[in-house]
């Protein structure tokens, strides 16, 4: 179990809703001091671990995450804390959420600032705190925006506004962020996280997690994908889930009106790639 003082905790609860808490809060989550490490730790967690069924990815006081730490600001980009040039990458975390093989929503309860915005849009849904001040600001730094951003924000939003987010470096509200088409769903800061595991928990019970699990790669790589080859993946996938009990047991479920029992896993029912 982690401590309450680690800088990232998680918790599983007997419905199967991991939530992933970023825990600095007196320096507003900063990213930071064992975080990366921590959260790609739980992240692969989540991945491998069947009774997790979904994910909530939030931050612990009033902020979601403030960016990187700049505790020593003339040292927040220095390579030698990262190991060098030949240590860094800019990807944050070499385990990212959109790898994750279950529903990762970020409940983004407050300000979200630099990596912190870019974290947040690498989660399949995201609810955002109509308080919150939130932007990539990275260029205003003296760097660029990371974590995948070029990829995760274009397909999220578009060009045009990704480079609104990327390329102006502004900070934006609550408001502004749902107009980007930056939020799934924009909420008072106190209704974001009950509202992240209201949703968590109904497709924790009700969602077949190999169905989600195939469902969510396919929709991540399909961008680079032609239509054809979406058909061709889409047909291959089916022909997968059509051999499992999940598909028996969903519309018998459905139709005796009961909570459906689902048997196929993520870890041992994984289809075969393409050969």
């Amino acid at each position: 179990m982690p401590a309450e003082t680690d800088p990232v905790l998680f918790d599983l609860t007997a419905d199967g809703v991991a939530t992933i808490t970023l825990n600095r809060p007196k320096l507003l989550n900063a990213f930071g001091a064992g975080m990366p490490e921590l959260l790609e730790k739980y992240y692969r967690r989540c991945d491998s671990d069947d009774a997790v069924r979904a994910v909530v990815l939030t931050g612990a006081g009033r902020a979601f995450c403030s960016g990187a730490d700049m505790t020593d600001a003339a040292k927040t980009f220095d390579l030698a804390k990262s190991g060098g040039a030949a240590g860094f990458s800019a990807a944050a975390l070499a385990f990212p959420a959109f790898r994750v093989r279950k529903l990762m929503i970020a409940a983004v309860n407050g300000h979200a600032i630099g990596v912190g915005m870019t974290l947040a849009l690498q989660c399949d849904v995201r609810l955002f705190a109509r308080e919150g001040k939130y932007g990539i600001v990275q260029v205003r730094r003296g760097v660029m925006p990371d974590a995948y951003a070029h990829w995760t924000v274009t397909r999220a939003v578009g060009v045009a506004r990704a480079a609104e987010l990327l390329l102006t470096g502004k900070t934006f509200g609550g408001e502004e962020i749902e107009r980007l088409g930056v939020a799934s769903q924009l909420l008072p800061a106190a209704d974001v996280l009950p509202a992240a595991r209201a949703l968590a928990t109904d497709v924790a019970t009700h969602a077949a997690p190999l169905s989600v699990a195939i469902s969510k790669r396919l929709l991540w790589e399909a961008q680079s994908l032609s239509p054809e080859q979406v058909e061709r993946e889409e047909t291959r996938l089916h022909l997968h889930l059509f051999s499992q009990p999940d598909a028996i047991e969903g519309p018998v479920a459905f139709a005796q009106k009961r909570v459906p029992e689902w048997k196929s896993t993520v870890s041992k029912d994984w289809p075969d790639p393409e050969d």
